[in-house]
């Protein structure tokens, strides 16, 4: 039964690849696996567990979709209000000049992920950062260029923060680095970023040209946009402060719109905007997980500790970035701890970088991507993997400056 079940989470994921060739919707395949395998898993389970044990092995994986689709269904919501009223091609058209090159408005959308995704989730930064760049005068091919490196961007941005990156909290919470150690992360974290829009900008030669046009907006839609940047910050704040969920302080600040929405203007359908929200991201995430989630029960993450044995600890840090762009990273960096695998502290940095910023070398391999592939007609598993080779240099640009920040400051320190 592990056979099967192994094969149908392969052909779950195979049907992400192969989307383009069905025209099936990805949302529909990866539900389908995923439920299927947890049936046959509750049929006939492996290593003979009781029904209660799966049980609660069930619990734990719908508990963590549950977190997550609530989490997406507050911040899609907040985006799809603020951007329906025009808010964010408001914001684009005083900020941004009436004319730039495509490559100053790659490193400028590189460094803006970057920075807003250190302060916000992954998932906020990818949504917001997106809807910016379906309002922008943008071929379709080349905007693929710049949400690819919204992707690698918002994984990067909060990898050297406690709050910005699950894995690096688990590292951080297990007394591997320490919060100071975390901040030689940041530059080269933003190298890689600023390598990749460079290597994504090269063949571009064109201009973006902002037509500007009158746009209306109105104090209380200001008024609500400024309680969505509240949201985000005090989601930050309350989780460093009383370890507050993320997801139930966006809950709360969902639940002040639609109370300050009916208080200001009572004939609108606030509600309405939960409907506007594209279920079939949500659906495509819980098949995603469930997929994940069979995987972790099958003890499959468990093998990988065993590379630390065949490969020198930097080697294996790096192949295992590579391969939490296939697993998801948190009970591989779990499977890691417990597995008692010894390190000095720079290898403890770079494995925290490869983890946090290796998902992005595939679509499917972060939250931001899955996100992105969901919210972006064009954008496939297939189209994405044409960047492989500007990921993987990025990637490798970056955890190369890991290392060389941390030989530098145990030089200077020595």
């Amino acid at each position: 039964m592990s056979v099967v079940l192994g094969v149908l989470i392969f052909l779950g994921f195979l049907s992400i690849v192969v989307e383009d060739l069905v025209h099936i919707n990805k949302a529909k395949t990866t539900l389908f696996f995923g439920s299927l395998v947890w049936i046959l898993f509750y049929i006939h389970p492996p290593h003979e567990l009781s029904p209660s044990a799966i049980q609660t092995a069930l619990n734990e994986n719908l508990l963590d979709i549950a977190t997550l689709w609530l989490f997406l269904m507050a911040a899609m919501t907040f985006v799809a209000y603020v951007s329906s009223k025009g808010i964010i091609d408001a914001i684009i058209h005083k900020v941004m000049p009436h004319q730039i090159s495509e490559k100053k408005l790659m490193l400028l959308v590189g460094l803006s992920a970057f920075v807003f995704s250190s302060f916000a989730d992954n998932i906020t930064a990818t949504l917001i950062c997106i809807g910016v760049l379906l309002g922008l005068p943008l071929a379709a091919e080349k905007r693929l260029r710049y949400i690819v490196l919204v992707v690698f961007a918002v994984n990067a941005g909060g990898v050297s923060l406690i709050t910005g990156d699950v894995t690096t909290l688990m590292i951080f919470l297990a007394g591997k680095v320490a919060i100071v150690d975390l901040l030689l992360i940041v530059g080269p974290a933003l190298l890689s970023v600023i390598g990749l829009a460079i290597l994504l900008a090269w063949p571009l030669q064109g201009k973006v040209v902002f037509e500007r046009k009158t746009i209306t907006t109105s104090g209380r839609d200001w008024f609500i946009s400024g309680l969505f940047l509240a949201t985000i910050a005090a989601t930050l704040m309350f989780n460093i402060l009383f370890t507050i969920p993320p997801v139930l302080t966006f809950l709360f600040g969902l639940s002040l719109m639609f109370l300050v929405v009916q208080f200001l203007n009572k004939d609108e359908l606030v509600l309405d905007y939960i409907r506007r929200i594209e279920f079939d991201t949500l659906l495509f995430f819980l098949g995603v997980l469930l997929l994940v989630g069979m995987l972790k029960e099958l003890g499959v993450l468990m093998y990988f500790p065993k590379l630390y044995d065949l490969l020198p600890t930097l080697a294996a840090n790096y192949l295992i970035g590579l391969l939490s762009a296939l697993f998801d990273n948190v009970p591989l960096t779990a499977a890691l701890l417990k597995s008692g695998v010894t390190m000095e502290l720079f290898e403890w940095l770079s494995l925290t970088y490869a983890v946090g910023v290796g998902g992005s070398l595939l679509v499917i391999g972060s939250a931001a991507g899955v996100v992105a592939m969901s919210k972006v007609e064009s954008l496939s598993f297939l189209r994405y993997l044409k960047f492989f080779v500007h990921l993987l240099v990025a990637y490798s640009l970056g955890f190369a400056a890991v290392l060389a920040m941390a030989w530098l400051v145990s030089s200077v320190n020595g």
